[in-house]
């Protein structure tokens, strides 16, 4: 373990020196096409995709008529299509969902998962949005010079730091990912999670899932447009913004001792009351303690708290704003 630990921490600071290489090709992906596309999937997600630019994604939720979550999605626009990336879990129930909407207009919804890989670069590599893997300019804003024949690189922000997507046809994966490799650090899951813990970015199975509002989990800041037209889900969103709060709200903790999913969250001074829950807990090698994103109840955010776990055992944990690693 100790070994392991050590290895983590050292592609930790090779990343941050280097740039980190994510792998993403797991992912679900789709394409939409038709005349209709923009407007059809601008009426099933939260954030308005008529401002999508061409070298960008947007981040948005797909939402039930109840508000509650279908699944967060990344979308990005070519030419002719629009392109939807979500966590692998969400491939049948959310290409379903999208599928049950199409009904008088002229779009194609096509699962592309096997099609194409996905690679995401965080800074230092794109810290001033200028240069790509080789070290040349973005030609056009969307291709790089060098890579395979039809890769395209999209301006990304999916762990709170500006990134680039990398998307290639499935047959260039191996390829595209030696080009990659060669500068920068491709980091293996153990230490991806830790990152997206200190990021503060939620995850479907741990911080969001059917019954998440988007805005407990924060999303509200990223993903949804208050002033677009109208979708599916919107007038309870716009609800919750009018009330002014949630029930529990995403935060951050941190503890000297280890946290783990499923730990609840209570008073140190009224320890038979429960305050919240931990989703996700890794060792953060950015503040070199155990750190954990969970579900804090409204009216607690000042509150000493301990995690306890299922055996009883408790631990006191410190609640830290997100991101808990800027």
């Amino acid at each position: 373990m100790a070994d392991e630990h050590d290895s983590l921490a050292a592609a930790y600071q090779q990343a941050r020196r280097r740039g980190a290489l994510l792998d993403l090709s797991a992912r679900a992906k789709w394409r939409i096409s038709g005349a209709d596309r923009v407007r059809y999937l601008n009426g099933q997600v939260t954030n308005d995709i008529r401002r999508l630019r061409p070298d960008a994604t947007l981040s948005a939720c797909v939402t039930t008529a109840k508000g509650r979550l279908c699944g967060l999605v990344f979308v990005s626009a070519a030419p002719d299509f629009l392109r939807i990336d979500a966590e692998p879990e969400l491939r049948e129930p959310l290409g379903a969902r999208l599928d049950r909407y199409i009904i008088a207009d002229d779009v194609k919804l096509e699962d592309i998962t096997d099609d194409e890989c996905l690679f995401h670069l965080l800074p230092p590599a794109f810290a001033d949005g200028s240069a790509v893997a080789d070290g040349s300019a973005v030609a056009d804003g969307s291709v790089l010079a060098d890579s395979p024949a039809g890769a395209e690189v999209r301006a990304a922000t999916r762990l709170s730091r500006p990134g680039r997507d990398i998307i290639a046809p499935r047959g260039e994966y191996a390829r595209l990912l030696t080009a990659l490799t060669a500068r920068h650090t491709l980091i293996p899951a153990p230490l991806a999670e830790s990152l997206r813990i200190e990021a503060g970015i939620p995850r479907w199975g741990a911080e969001l899932a059917e019954e998440t509002l988007p805005p407990e989990a924060g999303l509200d800041q990223t993903a949804i447009d208050y002033h677009k037209g109208c979708y599916i889900g919107q007038e309870v969103i716009s609800r919750i913004k009018s009330l002014g709060h949630v029930n529990r709200q995403l935060a951050g903790f941190t503890a000297s001792a280890p946290l783990a999913p499923g730990m609840t969250l209570h008073p140190s001074g009224d320890p038979a009351k429960t305050s919240g829950e931990i989703t996700s807990a890794a060792w953060s090698f950015g503040l070199e303690t155990w750190a954990a994103l969970g579900y804090l109840k409204r009216g607690f955010a000042h509150t000493a708290l301990h995690a306890r776990s299922p055996d009883g055992a408790t631990t006191g944990v410190q609640i830290r704003d997100l991101p808990l690693v800027p």
